[in-house]
Parts: C-alpha cells; structure tokens; sequence
C-alpha cells in the first residue's frame, strides 16, 4: 500500500465548499417545500439563503471549470479515453456482483488514471449537465427583475420549477451513491481522508483493463 498525491489544494478546498454549499441548499430547498412556492415572498429569509447559496454554487462551479480547463484536469482525467470501454462494464460488474465475494478493485487510481469510467461519466455529467441545468432553472424561478419578466411572460414558471425539483432529487439521489462510494476504499474513511490531505492510498498494481490495452498495442506494433 503506498500513498500517491491526487487530490491538489485548490480541489479539496473546493470540494469542502461544495458540499457546504450543497447542504444548504438541499435543507433550505426542503423548508421552501413545505412552506409552498407560490406563499413566499420574495424576501423570505429560506428564499434569499437558498438563492444566495444557489449563487455561491454556480460561482464555485465556474471556478472549478476554469481550473480544471487551465490544469488539464477536465481533459485528463474526466474525459473517456479508449481504453476506458472495456473498464465501464468491469467496473459496473464490479460495484454490482464482484465487490460483495470480497474480489479487489479492477481499478486503481494514478496520477495518470485519476478516476475509473463510471466515475468520469459522472463527474462530468455532474458538472457539465446537472449543475448549468439546476443553475439556470434556479436562476428562472429567482425574483430577478428582467429574469422574472420573462419566465412570467412566456408563462414558464411551472415548467423551470419541475427542472429545478427533478434536478434538486438528481443531486440527492448522486450525494447518496457519493457518500456511499466513498466508504469503498481500503478503509471506510480511506478516500475522505484523501480529500482532506490530499494523498490516495493506493495498491501497486496495474489497472486490469489498461494491463490489457498495453498488451493489445504492444501485439499491433
């Protein structure tokens, strides 16, 4: 077992920010709920946390793109490379069957292969798709004068508030898996701690499908 720098300062506190934010967000967007969007006004204090929360967030999520695109991260790590086909239906195979007989991993992480397919894909559904989607439909049913002149005028209100709604249990439903995911590492807190200090505690073995890749490139040359 050795530990590898994967998760860089900027990141981590990012990602503390995050889910601060998405905390606030999921508890003040659960009161707004109960107390019913057409009662509120538009001062109410739940209204104006979840909006300025909401704001935060897409302002974070603006950040970690411009990172992630002057870094490299987007384009190394969450993007899937050839290689990655074959490791989707073993990493499914895994998390569904194999991990339950106690079988290892099929895949660990590197400073190269920061994350496994299923991963990438949703990371970056996550941040590409669901989080613009939750912002702009957020940001329709805000009471932003010209914003809230439209929607009312094309008579939106219902449509952007069922996006923002199916959206908001989306991200319930992908913290759950999250928090779930994050226990599977060497030891329940092994991938928390990552986020914390930065270091992944990894086996020094090869990725088993991208064993099978080299070995398929190394036949064709």
């Amino acid at each position: 077992m050795k530990g590898i720098y994967l998760h860089p300062l900027p990141l981590r506190i990012w990602h503390w920010a995050n889910a601060l934010l998405f905390m606030i967000l999921l508890l003040t967007g659960i009161r707004l709920r109960i107390l019913g969007i057409a009662a509120l006004r538009p001062h109410d204090p739940f209204l104006l946390i979840h909006q300025y929360a909401g704001w935060a967030m897409a302002a974070s999520s603006l950040f970690w793109f411009a990172y992630a695109m002057a870094e490299g991260h987007l384009q190394r790590h969450l993007l899937l490379k050839k290689g990655d086909i074959a490791g989707i239906r073993r990493q499914f195979t895994y998390y569904l069957v194999t991990i339950f007989r106690g079988e290892k991993d099929p895949f660990q992480p590197s400073a190269e292969e920061k994350y496994n397919p299923l991963q990438k894909i949703a990371y970056a559904a996550v941040m590409l798709i669901f989080v613009p989607v939750q912002t702009l439909s957020g940001l329709a049913g805000s009471h932003i004068g010209i914003v809230r002149k439209y929607v009312l005028l094309w008579d939106a209100t219902g449509l952007f508030n069922a996006v923002h709604v199916i959206g908001a249990y989306l991200f319930l439903l992908y913290l759950i898996v999250h928090v779930y995911m994050s226990t599977l590492g060497p030891t329940v807190f092994s991938h928390t701690r990552a986020m914390i200090t930065g270091y992944e505690e990894v086996k020094e073995v090869e990725n088993d499908w991208m064993v099978g890749r080299g070995e398929q490139e190394t036949t064709e040359t």
